[in-house]
């Protein structure tokens, strides 16, 4: 039995996929003559160097070696990448040699020595690291000295290489340099003893922290931007007992994070090709470790590493995020998230962080199909999720299940039969007709709802298509020379909707979906015979167009119908025509009672007593429905007598069918009639219909049956009837109308979508859009019916095939060509690229604003797709037309609460971070960065009624966005409220600036004082008890070495004069009033404030400011006196 890995640990694993054992063997590194002593990775770049003086660039794709690179001065110790420019690469060998190396590979030129300091002669190097923007390196050796190597470059001109100084000592620390980190002009240099942080441009040098340590102990900088982007950093330092500093630039130590009980999980296994992994789920004792390295990995996370495993941090959250077991390691070079590991016996692996569904996803790939049902079982919890259905769907796990061999694998099938059975579907409408697929397909939903089946490759169904379509290979492209040459008439005629496009792919497999509602006689006469017979039916019909070419009839597209092909004609009997006849006649019966049904109504509704009432209006159309129904609506049902023995034979083939086609295209009776008694036309003809029926065809839809429970109404994209343009457009005012006053909506939300469907033919595309936005905007079915309709409606656009292809820019460039835009086709490509790319395809859709509305996007999109859209959007403006372009966006207002909630639930701080367990403010939680904050900021700073006002209030208030619920309390005169909230935070600068809650007059500067007392003395008192939790949940830590409860410790966490205290506030009341007014203010009302001698100092330091400054007034005042006397004189 497979042990399970626990939700909360099992959300990322490290997994092997490369074996790099022959690239080693053919670089001769594996003998023990020549081994790996230190490496680098970038996204080009694998740099190994060698005991040999040798330094190995390998090209990452396909793992070729591109250069070698010789040393003579010793074997290679450090190497180094630069980040920003592949093309450089830094070098440190054993005598103390750095070499700063050119390659020239886009040149194709030789390698190139731009750089070399002899610096630490002598020494040896023990760590290099990059300026992030400067071609320069910094190098640190045993002795403890720091050096900068600048490098020329002569893509800079050929005055780049003569550089003043090219070799600077920076400093020397009192011990051996464990580690550089560099970050924005400030460089971190970790010796045996403490960390030292230097800005590298004003040549200023802190200690980070006090206390000292003794042993090999890392540090890094960890940028909060995302990756690629420039932002905020913090620096984090190794401490003994599995601690880890987090500090600012300025040395402060914020905060510590303690790692050693939470090291107690136990260790999840690595996931290599090599073997099965193995999960002990016993707990593990504390550990407390040296962290000898720090790297930053990813975008959030900390690695380092022992001799015997490998920890992955998340500081932000102060978790573990996961660690495994690996013996050994001497280095680890990392790249996003990648990692290179070099073992002490010269061996590398090459590992990689990733969620569970995608590890499972890659080996099946490989077809490891033992690991990954291993690991489908040890992280269950991940693999259950709907989530990781877009990378696992059931018919892939059913496929593993399938691969396993069920003599000797019988317990592990069992328990994957388990997985299989809790798992949660993507999508609910599909998970209960996924049952119907065998483990050997799969299928995809097009956006008109059509189920394409895909066979899987290796299965016996894969070979019976191929050997299908490899025989039918050249039938196929001599088919495409006839198929269906009007494609000259459907120019001129945009409803013809025929093309290559709409035929089937031969190798597709088709499997009965009994959920497609049964085709009528027409269809199953076309499909009586068998599929194995296709090819024989293909040829022959072949053969009689190329014989008959010229007699083929041309159909009427005018109509807004597609013709029948027929290869021959043949004269129809008496009685079919004498029928045709009679229903030609009866069509057009029906249409003069539809003709005057909707003049009737049409009239009444011109009468404003009837247009101003809805429910006059209501009933009016209400009246005119039936007939239409009865005219353009579905057939009825087929009577039972009129089935024959004949039919009855014919319904078995229903079946057939409905494997052969997902979406059923049925002609107009006018076509169609009598079918029976011309049963014995031509084959060829049978043929021409039997082509119709592909399962991708999107012809003119007429539904045999009413629409029943089970049942999706097909959409109907032409009338199945002939209309003259009068009574259409008329008939489009009227279904639009009926559509907007809900009238279908009396029989249910389905009945709107059935109506949407079976009449799309006659709507206002634009009209009918605007309509789901406001009128329907809560119910996404109409919308997703609308939708349906109009990827049909485009489907034979040229911006379709491009959309397919999967480039994202061309397609924008191909939906830029369009302009002038159509709103409703644009939107349903813009379907089609969301369908298709997601998110990234959102982020782009500002360029077509004000075609598209955010309304539109956000029908379109999940909420965390359309936050993206929005900002971008908003941020497309000038900074001044930002405000007011946001307020013209809420139409309606209410969207404002909407999109605030939006952006106060995504991409935002924890809330148990940012609020404590009785809804206060957590201390300095206002530092936490909001991933939407400057949508924030627009949304809380435009004008709103007051009832919007103290909503959006509540709303910052319970998400815990400080900065935005005390602007609003200083906008609704809450004052008492923001000086709570304020002295609960902690921050002396809320109380100031353009920005801040500032005490107006003598009376808020005492309420504040007292809050300020009673929150200090109150159940959260004292205050520094607080202090030492961080906004991220972890401890503080000392630089001093004094204990959580000690005050000092407040005072190194964070700087006194910033600090909510009555001290401080009394200060600042001071500088405001004076110094004997506020104070005898304070006694009068009986506030006492014990005053240290520092602020008595500055008390004292200000009466005399005072009085000089009286004096000197005094003495301007009496000399301007005497002036103007003697001028008077």
């Amino acid at each position: 039995m497979i042990p399970v890995v626990p939700a909360e640990s099992g959300t990322h694993v490290l997994a092997e996929f490369d074996c790099l054992d022959p690239l080693l063997s053919a670089l001769r590194l594996d003998s023990g003559r020549i081994k790996c002593t230190c490496l680098s990775v970038s996204r080009k770049w694998l740099a190994l160097g060698t005991s040999a003086g040798g330094l190995h660039l390998i090209q990452r794709e396909g793992w070729k070696q591109k250069l070698i690179l010789t040393h003579k001065e010793g074997s290679v110790t450090q190497v180094s990448c630069c980040p920003h420019d592949e093309d450089f690469i830094a070098v440190a060998t054993s005598q103390g040699l750095v070499v700063v190396w050119e390659l020239h590979l886009e040149r194709r030129g030789r390698p190139e020595r731009v750089s070399v300091s002899w610096e630490h002669r002598g020494q040896t190097v023990t760590s290099l690291c990059w300026d992030t923007a400067a071609l320069r390196v910094f190098v640190g050796d045993v002795g403890g000295k720091v050096s900068c190597v600048r490098a020329g470059s002569s893509k800079l001109g050929k005055g780049s290489s003569f550089v003043i100084f090219p070799v600077q000592t920076v400093t020397t620390v009192d011990s051996r340099v464990v580690q550089l980190g560099y970050f924005d002009g400030h460089l971190v240099v970790s010796s045996l003893s403490r960390c030292y942080l230097c800005d590298t441009e004003r040549e200023k040098f802190w200690r980070v922290g006090n206390k000292e340590r003794d042993g090999e102990f890392g540090a890094c900088f960890l940028s909060q931007a995302p990756a690629g982007q420039r932002g905020q950093a913090l620096l984090y330092c190794a401490r003994p007992g599995s601690r880890i500093w987090e500090a600012s630039f300025n040395g402060e130590v914020l905060s510590t994070h303690q790692f050693k009980q939470l090291l107690a999980c136990p260790p999840l296994p690595l996931v290599s090709y090599k073997n099965e992994p193995h999960f002990n789920p016993a707990q593990t004792s504390p550990q407390s470790l040296a962290f000898p390295r720090l790297l930053q990995f990813g975008d959030q996370n900390l690695l380092t590493w022992t001799d015997s495993a490998i920890y992955i941090f998340t500081p932000h959250s102060g978790q573990v995020l996961l660690w495994t077991e690996v013996k050994d390691v001497v280095e680890i070079s990392v790249f996003r998230n990648e990692l290179f590991c070099l073992y002490g016996d010269g061996r590398l692996s090459h590992l990689s962080l990733m969620s569970p569904e995608r590890c499972v996803e890659r080996l099946m790939k490989r077809e490891n199909w033992t690991v990954s049902a291993t690991v489908c079982c040890m992280f269950q919890h991940a693999i259950i999720t709907s989530r990781a259905r877009k990378s696992l769907p059931i018919d892939r796990l059913e496929q593993l299940k399938s691969q396993l061999n069920s003599a000797s694998q019988q317990q592990l099938i069992g328990q994957l039969e388990e997985v299989i059975s809790k798992l949660e579907p993507l999508d609910s409408a599909c998970s209960s007709r996924r049952s119907s697929i065998s483990s050997h397909e799969s299928f995809n939903v097009l956006d008109c709802g059509i189920y394409r089946v895909i066979s899987r490759r290796g299965s016996q169904s894969d070979d019976d298509a191929n050997s299908l379509a490899n025989q039918s290979m050249l039938e196929e492209e001599r088919l495409k020379e006839f198929s269906f040459t009007e494609e000259e008439q459907a120019e001129n005629d945009c409803q013809s909707v025929r093309g290559e496009g709409d035929r089937s792919d031969l190798s597709l497999q088709f499997l009965p979906l009994p959920f497609r509602p049964k085709p009528p006689r027409v269809a199953l006469q076309a499909v009586r015979d068998s599929v194995s017979s296709f090819m024989k039916k293909t040829t022959e019909k072949i053969n009689t167009l190329q014989m008959n070419a010229d007699l083929w009839p041309r159909p009427d597209l005018r109509e807004g119908v597609q013709g029948e092909v027929a290869a021959t004609v043949t004269p129809l009997p008496e009685e079919v025509e004498h029928e045709l006849t009679a229903e030609q006649s009866s069509s057009e019966t029906e249409l003069q009672e539809l003709r005057a049904a909707t003049k009737k109504a049409t009239s009444q509704i011109q009468d404003p007593m009837v247009l101003l009432d809805p429910v006059c209006l209501s009933s009016v159309l209400q009246e005119w429905a039936p007939v239409l129904e009865r005219v353009l609506g579905p057939e009825d049902h087929i009577r039972p007598e009129e089935i024959t023995a004949q039919e009855e034979k014919t319904l078995e083939e229903e079946e057939l069918v409905s494997s052969i086609s997902c979406c059923v295209v049925v002609q107009p009776d006018i076509y169609s009639a009598n079918l029976d008694e011309s049963a014995n036309l031509d084959e060829s003809a049978t043929l021409a219909e039997e082509e119709d029926l592909g399962p991708c065809s999107t012809g003119p839809v007429r539904a045999p049956f009413p629409p029943l429970a089970n049942h999706v109404e097909l959409i109907q994209l032409f009338s199945p009837k002939p209309l003259p343009p009068d009574l259409q457009a008329e008939l489009s005012q009227l279904v639009c109308l009926y559509l907007e006053m809900g009238c279908p909506g009396r029989g249910g939300l389905e009945s709107v979508c059935v109506f949407l469907r079976r009449y799309f033919f006659l709507l206002d595309q634009e009209r009918v859009r605007k309509m789901c936005v406001l009128r329907y905007r809560e119910h996404r079915e109409v919308m997703k019916a609308y939708i349906a309709g109009m990827l049909e409606f485009t489907q034979a656009s040229k911006v379709v095939e491009v959309i397919q292809k999967g480039d994202l820019l061309k397609s924008l460039r191909s939906l830029r060509e369009l302009q002038p835009w159509n709103a409703p086709l644009l939107l349903s490509h813009l379907y089609r690229l969301y369908d298709k790319h997601g998110e990234v395809a959102v982020r782009a859709y500002p360029q077509f604003y004000p075609t598209i509305l955010p309304s539109d996007i956000m029908a379109m999109a999940l909420p965390s797709h359309f936050l993206p859209y929005l900002d971008n959007l908003v941020q497309s403006r000038a900074e001044q037309q930002r405000l007011s372009f946001l307020g013209s966006l809420l139409q309606p207002e209410t969207l404002r609460q909407d999109w605030l909630e939006l952006a106060l639930s995504h991409d935002a701080p924890q809330k148990d971070d940012a609020l404590t367990a009785d809804g206060q403010p957590r201390w300095r939680s206002h530092f936490f960065s909001w991933g939407y904050g400057r949508l924030l900021s627009l949304l809380i700073r435009l004008p709103a009624d007051l009832a919007s006002k103290q909503k959006m209030l509540e709303m910052c208030r319970t998400h815990g966005y400080w900065m935005g619920y005390l602007h609003l309390c200083r906008e609704l005169r809450r004052r008492p409220e923001a000086f709570s909230a304020i002295c609960r935070l902690d921050d002396m600068t809320l109380l100031e600036g353009d920005d801040g809650v500032v005490p107006q007059s003598l009376d808020e500067w005492v309420l504040l004082l007292q809050l300020c007392q009673q929150i200090s003395s109150g159940d959260e008192a004292p205050l520094s008890s607080a202090l030492p939790i961080s906004p991220v949940g972890s401890r503080s830590d000392d630089a001093n070495g004094t204990s959580d409860s000690s005050p000092d410790l407040s005072d190194a966490s964070a700087d006194r004069s910033v600090r909510v205290t009555p001290e401080n506030i009394v200060l600042r009341l001071v500088r405001v009033f004076g110094p004997d007014p506020a104070l005898a203010a304070l006694q009068e009302r009986g506030i006492q404030v014990a005053l240290s001698s520092r602020s008595t100092l500055v008390c004292e330091l200000l009466r005399m400011a005072e009085k000089r400054q009286r004096a000197l007034i005094q003495t301007m005042l009496e000399r301007c006196d005497r002036f103007l006397w003697s001028q008077h004189a």
